[in-house]
């Protein structure tokens, strides 16, 4: 009884980090889901469970970020369009693969998504990528013509759909490549396309009946309070002060599971 009220405890605490997280940069499943693995679950079911965690604490987020939500509603409905459709490719993939192999890919995945976010002022110099200078700081480029950032989105959904962490960043990453500087800005168009992918996953997740509701429920709650929470502050930091943190963030986590693999 001891140990079930201590695993309760580590998964609330964890959770509720992971949220303050998420708010920031993504990445908070890569805290939650080794979590439920030591506390004795399988990984698929662990990955099921995580990703309905996931979609609770984006959906806090969002709500929470939806005044910097600047993009227009057509490229919006596009980038949700292509997010259903990859997160449920991605989910129905994950119930019929063994996981082993893709989270052995994982640290390099993250490594990728960071340095492109890290780096991507002089990639977009290097690849001749220019931002339409007629827009203004708070409107998003256009992007209905934009397919290559479509399919981007499409392949980020799938991964999203199959495993899950680290989407934030990888959004964030695209998003910075597109010519986007305000943080803020670039948080609320994530957490919406987060929402979407996760809670399409996690239907077919519910069907096969994968998440662990007690687990679920109890983390859910401890990271929709930290998402929301932190949302609230960082929204009052200057946008350049956010984006150090999110590559810090974004460094600690890929060092952090090249030394740990699961």
């Amino acid at each position: 009884m001891t140990s079930q009220y201590l695993n309760s405890l580590l998964l609330f605490s964890t959770a509720f980090i992971a949220g303050g997280l998420n708010a920031v940069a993504g990445g908070g499943s890569f805290l939650m889901f080794p979590v439920l693995i030591f506390t004795g679950i399988q990984p698929i079911p662990a990955n099921a469970t995580n990703n309905f965690v996931a979609w609770s604490s984006s959906l806090s987020s969002s709500v929470a970020y939806h005044q910097d939500l600047t993009i227009q509603r057509q490229d919006l409905l596009l980038m949700c369009g292509m997010s259903l459709v990859g997160g449920i490719i991605g989910s129905i993939t994950l119930l019929y693969t063994p996981p082993d192999l893709f989270k052995q890919l994982i640290p390099y995945l993250l490594l990728f998504a960071t340095l492109i976010f890290s780096f991507s002022e002089q990639l977009k110099n290097l690849w001749k990528f220019k931002r339409n200078e007629s827009l203004s700081d708070d409107l998003f480029p256009p992007i209905q013509k934009n397919i290559t950032l479509l399919l981007v989105q499409l392949a980020i959904a799938i991964y999203g759909g199959f495993f899950g962490a680290g989407i934030g960043i990888l959004i964030l990453a695209t998003l910075s490549l597109l010519g986007i500087k305000d943080i803020h800005k670039m948080n609320a168009l994530k957490t919406v396309l987060t929402t979407v992918i996760n809670g399409v996953a996690i239907i077919p997740f519910m069907i096969a009946g994968m998440i662990l509701w007690h687990q679920a429920i109890l983390m859910a709650v401890g990271t929709s309070l930290g998402s929301y929470l932190c949302v609230q502050y960082i929204r009052k930091l200057p946008p350049i002060l956010v984006r150090y943190f999110v590559i810090f963030i974004a460094y600690s986590m890929t060092i952090y599971f090249f030394l740990h693999r699961l």
